[in-house]
């Protein structure tokens, strides 16, 4: 089977599966009601950071439907045979969060972490784990630069173009030409922390900012967004995940 077919065939599952986890992701967000994590078995799992939430809600955006749609997509256009109808959430603090390769934070624009949790991430960077930042824009910038310098006062963030590893993992991208979803007038941009702030190492946090690839790939069925959009976000994540499960 071609890869075109694979990616239409994906596309399509897609759709069907958003009949089935669409009112179980609207349930989950309006009364906060979230599934319970699965027992460790080596395959893969998608794993969402939860956060103390001080002034709005923000991590739990796009659950569970973006992670279903992603897996799914996962399945269905690499060799990766991840949980596709699972889903975990931890803490930074959490010595769980330490079996799994890879994690996603959702609108740092309102995470403040606890100390030990900002100790809890620089072990989990520092132990190879892979942390992809996502759904935030102009001015949160500021609160996030602010805690990821408690978790690395040293780090550098450096600004990503199209010729970085990440981008070709597994997917060849050409253009990271995006905008954030909500406000299309708002160029996404992509930055990263390396390994010992060399850019010849390891990536071990990838930045999505004024950019929500979450919410693309959440609304993907439901024409709320342009097709191609919503298919480089696929991309973007997918890559992310074979970047860093192979880095």
């Amino acid at each position: 089977m071609s890869s075109r077919i694979r990616w239409l065939r994906a596309l399509a599952l897609v759709a069907v599966g958003l009949l089935t986890v669409g009112v179980a992701g609207a349930w989950a967000q309006r009364w906060m009601r979230f599934e319970p994590n699965a027992a460790y078995d080596g395959q893969f799992t998608f794993v969402r950071i939860r956060y103390a939430v001080y002034r709005r809600s923000g991590w739990e955006f796009d659950y569970p439907t973006m992670e279903r749609n992603l897996m799914l997509m996962m399945r269905e256009v690499t060799a990766l045979r991840p949980h596709v109808t699972e889903s975990n959430i931890y803490a930074l603090d959490d010595p769980e969060l330490l079996k799994y390769p890879i994690a996603y934070l959702s609108e740092p624009g309102y995470w403040i972490p606890s100390d030990a949790e900002a100790a809890g991430l620089r072990t989990y960077l520092a132990k190879g784990g892979f942390l992809i930042v996502d759904d935030f824009m102009r001015g949160e910038w500021h609160n996030f630069e602010r805690q990821i310098r408690r978790v690395l006062p040293d780090a550098r963030i450096d600004r990503l173009d199209v010729s970085h590893k990440v981008f070709h993992s597994f997917f060849d991208l050409e253009t990271l030409d995006m905008t954030y979803p909500h406000d299309r007038g708002l160029k996404a941009e992509f930055l990263g922390i390396h390994q010992d702030n060399d850019p010849s190492k390891r990536l071990i946090v990838v930045i999505n900012y004024n950019n929500d690839i979450g919410d693309y790939m959440e609304h993907s069925g439901q024409g709320w967004w342009p097709v191609n959009t919503s298919n480089d976000a696929y991309k973007l994540a997918i890559n992310y995940i074979v970047y860093g499960l192979t880095h």
